[in-house]
């Protein structure tokens, strides 16, 4: 018979991408989208601009408290 095992909580500060979402939110929070095809234009070059900010994605991983090492 299987074992039920309980989930994981959600720990939202050990999670990095919280805070990509948490730029993302910020950089939009004044923008009336014209239709959702305009949202989805915006919310990709936002998230292009964070890619290329690797001291934001630093922030983030920091934020967490986890370090990354090299394999």
């Amino acid at each position: 018979m299987a074992q039920r095992v309980p989930a994981a909580p959600y720990a939202p500060d050990l999670n990095s991408t919280e805070g990509v979402w948490s730029l993302l939110k910020r950089s939009l929070e004044n923008l009336a989208a014209a239709n959702l095809d305009h949202l989805v234009r915006v919310m990709k070059r936002k998230l292009k601009k964070i890619q290329y900010r690797p001291h934001l994605l630093d922030g983030c991983l920091a934020e967490t408290g986890l370090i990354i090492e090299p394999p």
